[in-house]
């Protein structure tokens, strides 16, 4: 099988390859809304008719090369139909962002350790950060089309990366890990060796606290200096939910081993489901990131080997693991404390949770190797 994952990487230009970089990003930038103000006016997506109307000015007015024209044109042809089939009304597609284009081995490519980089001025030859790249280099992984993207004030080049990997069978499985996700504890893994595994969430609880009254004390200035402000710290929480499922996601999968199977409840109804939440903890619970760090884990575990299945987490944190009972009353929400009222097994509710996840994915690969059978 194939895994793509998207690869972030940081390049560091010195002050004339930036200026090159900044230049090239500006005319891409007008030449993409140039090119969209003809769809729009025109209705037209043919790509060798928008290169009639369109690339003479593009090679003229807006100095691209040759290439860079071709792609504008492709791009924009690309926004406008993926914007097409997610709403129903035809509209201008706007590009605000500084974004770029490049295709591998013809727009950008890796020299004796430098990304050379193709601008308006011809090819520039830049380093970048190494740090955790280093994976992405060792002659596995196919590059593909990637974006120039400046954030921050700083460059970065976007890289979908793709790794052919042997298919993970469930035969080979070796370890059940059930994951139970909540608030005070971010994660909660159950795995065979009857080990509990808590990955505490009570400082990222309050942290998020924090950031919800700053966001509403901004939103009721209603200027044009919160609103900026207000965008910012918008960013700045994004980026630390998404740095923290990367170290949780990391630990999980690393801690399970290979050829494991990683039981993951299904979120996708989430905000319908009133019975996993208290009502002062549901705006943490259903704007935290789970659905990134539940793709995080799956690709993770897939590199690492391993399986990966969702199941419906309804009654998890009211069934007990032991005799099977479930009632609503065997959890005490408040004291995060499970009590069977049939056998008074005893334990924390998110463990609990976690144990009964496991207890399907063995269920699970019971059927699946039942299938298997001639």
């Amino acid at each position: 099988m194939q895994i793509t994952i998207t690869a972030k990487i940081q390049i560091l230009p010195d002050s004339k390859q930036s200026s090159q970089l900044r230049d090239t990003l500006s005319a891409v930038k007008k030449s993409l809304n140039y090119v969209s103000d003809i769809v729009f006016l025109t209705k037209e997506f043919s790509q060798p008719k928008l290169h009639k109307l369109t690339y003479e000015i593009l090679r003229h007015d807006y100095d691209l090369k040759s290439q860079m024209a071709q792609s504008v044109i492709k791009s924009v042809i690309a926004k406008y139909k993926s914007a097409k089939s997610n709403q129903h009304e035809f509209t201008t597609v706007v590009f605000k962002r500084p974004e770029y284009d490049l295709v591998w081995n013809r727009d950008y490519s890796l020299v004796k350790g430098l990304f050379s980089v193709n601008t308006l001025d011809g090819r520039v030859k830049v380093p970048f950060k190494q740090d955790g790249m280093d994976q992405y280099f060792d002659g596995s992984w196919k590059f593909g089309t990637a974006k120039l993207v400046f954030k921050h004030d700083k460059f970065f080049l976007h890289i979908p990366a793709t790794k052919e990997i042997a298919d993970s069978l469930i035969q080979d499985v070796k370890n059940v890990v059930g994951i139970d996700l909540g608030i005070n504890f971010l994660a909660t893994s159950y795995d065979s060796s009857n080990h509990t595994e808590f990955y505490r969430g009570r400082h990222i609880k309050h942290k998020r606290a924090k950031y919800s009254k700053s966001r509403k004390e901004l939103q009721q200035r209603q200027t044009p200096s919160s609103r900026r402000r207000l965008r910012l710290i918008g960013q700045r929480e994004n980026r630390w939910m998404s740095d923290v499922n990367h170290q949780v996601s990391k630990a999980l999968v690393k801690a399970a081993g290979q050829n494991s199977l990683l039981v993951l409840e299904d979120l996708t109804g989430l905000r319908n489901a009133t019975e996993k939440v208290q009502l002062k903890n549901r705006y943490v619970f259903v704007s935290w990131g789970f659905y990134q760090l539940r793709q995080m884990i799956e690709y993770k575990a897939t590199l690492n080997h391993s399986l990966t299945i969702t199941v419906d987490p309804r009654y998890t944190s009211q069934q007990c693991p032991q005799c099977g009972h479930t009632e609503r009353a065997n959890r005490d929400k408040k004291n995060h404390i499970f009590t069977c009222r049939n056998c008074t097994y005893t334990s924390n509710d998110d463990r609990i949770g976690a144990m009964n996840l496991r207890n399907i994915g063995i269920e699970y690969v019971h059927a699946e190797l039942i299938k298997q059978v001639p």
